[in-house]
């Protein structure tokens, strides 16, 4: 990419956009913000104040300052979240919209219609980019399980969840068949985005499960309330092949005819030990080769942090015509469809068939 940061505006104050400022301040010769759309004259100088950004009380007035982003990002409630993206598109603005892009249905309907065709709205769906989805995203294109037939996920929730499915069935745009339950169990939940709780007291919790059938490829969801917080719930992914299977980090195949082998995907992480080089992530790899690499090393980033800003970057590439469309409106449209379903499907106790929409063509 060109070797100027990646300069993108926010739309909203509240803790996401923080979280993107963080980012960009972690990594100056990669990103900068240019500014950050507020209500109100007071937060707007809150905002500058704490986090150093120049504050606008209007979308028009941020794309039009003397630093003009690339791209916008509408950090706001989802209800809001349509609004914004008309908004840029009309200013002839890039946008990368946060998930979900509307609340429901009529709401992705309505949005693709009047966004669509400007070829302008990215989706804020960092999930394929965290290195452990990477990787194991690498090894399925490669062929290396052979054609894959099922998904099993339990991780995180609804159109996150369901875009991994997507991803790695490589179903696109495919009409499905989706079955949800519902169920209730005593959980204790010690951690939340509060912090500690220090209480271990067993509660209710709803853990939903569903099956995505898309005619000869299937999905498994499954997540549990709190799921991406709670100690006392792991995440697994299980991907299975015509010709072996990805189960976490373990990959099975057959060496020769009679042969079966596993393989691990190993992560080399520093500052284990008497490792001096910081804590993170440097790369994963499999049988001896790099699958994914840390593009960011030295910021100390999480791999969640690593996935955002690997997306915030390609969209800058995109923005310059110089990478591919990071995840367009239709994709991120299509994951919220089929996480409405299951949410409709476990309410109801009713398969829900999805069709093909129009953002599919």
């Amino acid at each position: 990419m060109s070797a100027a940061p990646v300069r993108f505006g926010l739309v909203g104050s509240g803790w996401r956009s923080e979280f993107f400022v963080r980012l960009a301040k972690a990594l100056p010769e990669r990103l900068t913000v240019t500014g950050v759309v507020t209500r109100s004259t007071g937060r707007a100088a809150e905002v500058e104040a704490a986090w150093g950004v120049p504050a606008y009380l209007s979308a028009a007035e941020l794309v039009r300052a003397g630093e003009a982003p690339e791209f916008v990002v509408p950090s706001v409630p989802w209800p809001v979240t349509p609004e914004s993206t008309r908004e840029l598109v009309a200013l002839d603005v890039p946008v990368l919209a946060e998930t979900p892009p509307a609340p429901d249905l009529a709401g992705l309907r309505d949005l693709w219609r009047d966004t669509g065709a400007s070829g302008l709205v990215q989706v804020a769906e960092q999930y394929n980019l965290m290195p452990g989805h990477a990787a194991r995203l690498a090894l399925v294109r490669e062929g290396v399980i052979g054609e894959v037939t099922s998904v099993q996920l339990s991780s995180t929730h609804l159109y996150h969840a369901v875009s991994l499915i997507r991803h790695l069935l490589g179903v696109g745009f495919a009409p499905a068949t989706v079955s949800a339950g519902a169920f209730t169990a005593p959980l204790a939940d010690p951690l939340s985005p509060k912090g500690w709780s220090d209480d271990l007291t067993p509660k209710d919790a709803t853990t939903t499960i569903a099956t995505l059938d898309f005619g000869g490829r299937t999905g498994l969801y499954d997540f549990t309330d709190n799921q991406w917080w709670n100690p006392l719930r792991a995440r697994r992914v299980v991907v299975r092949g015509s010709l072996g299977e990805i189960v976490d980090d373990t990959v099975v195949r057959m060496a020769d005819p009679r042969t079966p082998v596993e393989s691990p995907l190993v992560r080399r992480a520093t500052g284990v030990d008497l490792n001096l080089e910081g804590r993170e992530l440097r790369h994963i790899s499999f049988e001896g080769r790099v699958v994914h690499r840390n593009e960011f090393t030295g910021a100390g980033f999480s791999e969640d942090d690593l996935a955002v800003v690997d997306l915030l970057c390609r969209t800058g590439a995109w923005v310059r015509g110089e990478g591919e469309a990071p995840y367009p409106l239709a994709e991120g449209c299509q994951d919220h469809l089929l996480g409405l379903a299951i949410d409709e499907s476990a309410r109801t106790g009713r398969p829900v068939v999805t069709g093909r929409e129009e953002w599919a063509d």
